[in-house]
């Protein structure tokens, strides 16, 4: 028989409360308003974990969520993955620390995947591999950032466009088709349009610890990867874009959303955007949509979705999948 793998739950948590555009500039003293930031991003407002709230944190109320929805106690999940860039520590991973919190002690693989905001596609992508191969059953598979640890607050180019939170869902073995096709691409040599390019080096920061970003070279390449790689899945799996029900990418800005929608030719009203009242989350902001969409009934099984992301590195993939 053949091993497939499907989506059996998903979940999500933003954080504290809703933090519209004018509150935000009043705060850092930004020159900046609510009209250009929308104009701009379609950015309306986006969460900022409090003090003290991790990644790991964020994590688990999304992992309790997409738990509840499969129907599955935590002591089944056999592997958990967690696609983050902004981890609690530099180790253990956030995995490891999510793993403990739920309380699984049943020895499953804990690892963290690092590919910015292609990083939940990434990660379902590998867990997908682990399922097939017969080796695990129920996997956990999460998104979560805290980018506002990254952020310099005296950039209005960068530090309004990002937000904290998490996503998750729970995959399983099949007999049934679940994620038909995907794809994974990376190309470093693009590494200087956005990165966040500094560290810890003897206890001090050497280089710089916040996120800074080319906006317009990171559009260009974002538009085009992204529909070159969603008409690499779907041709993988046989399909067409009059196919796909619902196309839910990165949630960066509207104005890359809306480019990518024109380019595969998908109707603006089957193009998922929750950016506007959560900003760029980076590895969440796929599951984000994803959950989100599911729980207003939006998306019903059955139905095709196209989920697909770039990121930093640069890196950027797409997963065809039946829900």
């Amino acid at each position: 028989m053949t091993v497939h793998t499907r989506i059996s739950g998903t979940g999500s948590y933003l954080p504290g409360e809703p933090i519209g555009n004018a509150a935000l500039i009043a705060a850092h003293g930004l020159e900046s308003s609510d009209e250009w930031i929308v104009e701009r991003t379609g950015i309306r407002s986006r969460h900022l974990a409090a003090p003290g709230v991790n990644c790991s944190d964020l994590a688990l109320e999304a992992s309790r969520r997409a738990l509840q929805a499969a129907g599955r106690k935590a002591a089944e999940i056999d592997l958990v993955i967690v696609a983050t860039s902004t981890p609690d520590y530099v180790f253990p991973s956030a995995a490891a620390l999510l793993q403990s919190k739920l309380g699984i002690t049943n020895g499953a693989p804990a690892f963290d995947v690092q590919a910015v905001c292609s990083g939940f596609i990434y990660a379902m992508t590998i867990a997908e591999k682990f399922i097939r191969s017969g080796s695990h059953k129920c996997a956990l598979v999460v998104g979560a950032e805290v980018f506002s640890r990254i952020l310099d607050w005296t950039d209005r180019g960068t530090c309004v466009l990002f937000g904290d939170g998490a996503g998750a869902v729970v995959l399983e073995a099949s007999e049934q088709p679940g994620l038909l096709a995907s794809a994974l691409h990376a190309d470093g040599s693009h590494h200087g349009i956005l990165s966040v390019p500094g560290q810890v080096s003897g206890g001090v920061v050497t280089g710089d610890p916040f996120l800074r970003m080319d906006g317009q070279a990171v559009f260009k390449f974002a538009v085009k990867v992204l529909a070159d790689v969603a008409h690499e899945v779907l041709a993988t799996a046989g399909m067409t874009v009059a196919q796909v029900d619902w196309l839910i990418p990165h949630q960066a800005n509207v104005r890359i959303l809306q480019a990518t929608a024109k380019r595969l030719h998908i109707p603006s009203e089957n193009c998922i955007v929750t950016v506007a009242h959560h900003g760029n989350t980076s590895a969440a902001s796929i599951p984000l949509a994803l959950d989100e969409s599911v729980r207003a009934g939006r998306i019903q099984r059955g139905q095709h979705l196209l989920l697909e992301g770039v990121g930093g590195g640069f890196t950027w993939g797409a997963t065809l999948l039946r829900f």
